[in-house]
């Protein structure tokens, strides 16, 4: 199989360097109008044939390294370096992005698919998708040549000879890390958002090149920005899910540099879908909204360099290695690409009409992009600052969370009150009679949210000093009940005038509401799950934790609960070596209830400590109790080599378990915006008689 992949790769390399100069030449043929021997339209069309061709070359390459791995053929460096023969099957798969040839694979594997499906749907507009297709053909080639030259994931073990030189008896086996089911998932859906955002990266680049008449462009870059941005977030909260759950430091967040990495081209992304509505609806920011997508893209490229070029130390990264001098060459001819289009066309992106007001959805739209870059460039200022002290002053200078806390909270914040703000707003200018209206219920949501708070003790001052962590979380609630408040408001007032021309009920007319606009409405759900998970994070500031060695029947107290230690034990499997403790858990001296499929059970709990049988590397497994109010979040650190007790430390995490509701909900509220809203044809309301002179505004299908 490895004479077969690498033979794939070979292939997949002519036919996209192929695609790629073709390609070119056949638009420059058809842009000059020239008369020539070959049809341009014909050579662009077998341009995009070799398009579809590389993604079976690419595909049969990524099949020949996972059907290596299943069948441990050792004779291959790399599967040796990721995978053994006791690893699950499930585990098997995440071998093919565990490694950093692999995962390079995964990255070109995917390119070819989203190539591919732009391609099968040329026809959209032929022309337009022949510039994206071959300008997506120029980001494949760059991974292709790295596969082939730089680090391919086929190379043999150093010194072995077929037939003569013994194969190692097993594996090192796949990184502990990697060793969790969401660890299955959480790479691919972080390659489906790195990957994706080259397909809109694709389309504003070759739009702006032909100079591409009207907004068409936009809607079709908006479609793929917004599969693309769900699948980032998909993976950013399962990275979060995964660091809470296996690394046992009681936390999901901790600003390291590849997390900061996957979360700026998410800012950027989101800035771009806002902003794209200016455009759409106002022909502004022209300019903006395709320096936006350039960004972004860029952006990716610099997320996949940290990881692999040594820059950064992470958890999360591979070991230092040459690709990152591709990645410099690469990152510096896109950026030539950009500037030198951008200048060339510039004339082309004169905005129709200007702000008329800043009390309007326009100027909320432009500080909420604005915003968004500045979280964006802290983060970035943060993440590279190491590397610009070591030039500089010839030694790192390391930025962790309290810089990041310190700038990005504020800024969350207020882009929070922007998140409740910008639907409040009409087009081009507000009235003072209007802004009253709309924000009186967000207002009195706001105060009665402080006053409720400090009732309950949330308090920023605490024996004379002030708690700056306390002050954000209380302005946290507030500002996310004001939001909530707008948001359903909004939802209300709709369906309010629905339920009365038609006579539906409530739900259903929120329902229609829904699909008469899905892009409206299924933003307002987007911005329900932020809310919430923004609630979830506010909860931070009143964690609390508490660790110490246990032994036999020995407590330990968190919170409400305490933990009573009823023993420990071990146990071995193929894979790894275990040991646990079995800690019964109870509040006011009575057990906590857990609901399992077998009923309701005393909750018991077992948080252990794995060894791996082929690497030798430990890992945490945590237990975790969730309820709507904390998590109970217990780590076994291992055994105290002094007195040979195991430590036990016990975090009560507050309101943790709505970080993970805000996700679903975001999802939820992405895949309604994707879906088309009604035609006005089959939208028509049966109105009776006696309601026709009702008024409609919130039928309309305008934002």
């Amino acid at each position: 199989m490895a004479t077969f992949g690498s033979f794939a790769l070979i292939v997949a390399l002519a036919l996209a360097a192929y695609n790629l100069l073709a390609g070119i030449i056949a638009l420059r043929w058809i842009a000059t109008g020239q008369p020539t021997r070959v049809s341009p339209e014909r050579l662009a069309d077998t341009a995009r044939r070799a398009g579809i061709a590389c993604f079976f070359a690419v595909t049969g390459a990524a099949f020949a390294l996972v059907w290596s791995v299943f069948h441990n053929d050792f004779s291959i460096a790399y599967i040796v370096e990721h995978s053994n023969l006791a690893l699950p099957a499930p585990y098997k798969f995440a071998a093919l992005w565990s490694g950093q040839e692999g995962s390079l694979l995964l990255w070109a594997w995917l390119l070819a698919t989203f190539g591919f499906v732009l391609r099968l749907t040329h026809k959209n507009d032929v022309k337009l998708y022949a510039y994206a297709g071959t300008i997506l053909s120029g980001i494949q080639l760059f991974f292709l040549l790295i596969l082939n030259f730089a680090a391919p994931p086929f190379s043999l073990l150093p010194g072995y000879v077929p037939g003569v030189t013994p194969l190692p008896a097993d594996g090192n086996g796949l990184n502990p890390l990697l060793q969790y089911p969401e660890m299955v998932i959480h790479p691919p859906m972080l390659y489906l958002g790195y990957v994706g955002f080259s397909v809109p990266f694709a389309f504003a680049l070759g739009a702006l090149m032909m100079r591409y008449p009207g907004e068409k462009w936009i809607r079709i870059t908006r479609i793929w920005t917004m599969v693309t941005w769900t699948f980032l977030t998909c993976g950013i909260f399962l990275g979060m899910h995964w660091a809470y759950a296996v690394l046992g430091w009681g936390g999901y967040w901790g600003w390291d540099p590849v997390e900061n990495a996957s979360f700026m081209p998410w800012l950027a992304a989101t800035a771009f879908l806002h902003s794209v509505m200016m455009q759409e609806k106002r022909g502004m920011m022209k300019s903006w909204n395709v320096w936006l997508i350039f960004i972004t893209f860029l952006l990716t490229l610099i997320g996949t360099l940290l990881t692999r070029a040594g820059l950064v130390s992470s958890v999360h990264a591979f070991a230092q290695s040459s690709i990152g001098t591709w990645f410099y060459v690469f990152l510096g001819v896109v950026l030539a690409v950009c500037l030198f289009t951008y200048i060339l066309q510039r004339d082309h992106l004169k905005s129709d009409h200007h702000i008329e007001s800043l009390v309007s959805r326009e100027s909320s739209f432009l500080f909420n992009n604005l915003v968004l870059l500045l979280a964006c460039f802290v983060i970035l200022l943060g993440t590279f600052f190491p590397i610009l002290s070591e030039y500089v002053q010839e030694h790192k200078v390391t930025i962790g969370a309290p810089y990041y806390n310190a700038v990005a909270i504020p800024i969350g914040l207020f882009l929070l009150f922007l998140t409740g703000v910008g639907p409040l707003l009409p087009w081009r200018a507000a009235s003072l009679r209007a802004i009253k209206r709309n924000f009186v219920v967000p207002a009195i949501a706001l105060w009665a949210t402080v006053i409720v708070a400090l009732i309950a003790g949330v308090r920023p001052w605490r024996d004379g000093q002030f708690e700056t962590g306390t002050f954000y979380s209380l302005v946290a609630f507030a500002l996310a009940a004001a939001v909530l408040a707008a948001i359903f408001s909004e939802f209300l007032r709709g369906a309010g005038v629905i339920a009365k021309q038609t006579g539906k009920n409530l739900f259903a007319s929120l329902v229609l509401l829904t699909r008469r606009n899905t892009r409206r409405y299924g933003g307002y759900l987007i911005h329900i799950g932020l809310v919430v998970s923004i609630i979830g994070f506010a909860g931070t500031a009143f964690n609390q934790s508490s660790e110490q060695e246990m032994s036999l029947h020995s407590k330990i107290l968190i919170g409400p609960y305490e933990l009573n230690c009823e023993g420990f034990s071990q146990d071995s499997n193929a894979n790894y070596d275990s040991e646990f403790a079995i800690l019964n858990v109870t509040s006011n001296g009575k057990p906590v209830r857990t609901l399992t499929s077998s009923g309701f059970v005393n909750l018991q709990m077992t948080p252990e400590r794995r060894v791996y049988q082929a690497s030798r590397q430990p890992q945490t497994m945590v237990a975790i109790h969730s309820v709507p109010e904390w998590d109970l979040y217990v780590v076994y650190e291992g055994i105290n080599p002094d007195t040979s007790q195991p430590i036990i430390k016990a975090f009560l995490n507050p309101l943790v378990g709505w970080i993970w509701i805000g996700w679903v909900v975001m999802v939820l509220g992405s895949i309604v915006a994707l879906f088309p809203s009604l035609n006005p044809s089959t939208a028509t309301l049966r109105v009776p008689a006696a309601s026709a002179a009702t008024p409609a505004a919130a039928l309309k299908g305008g934002d």
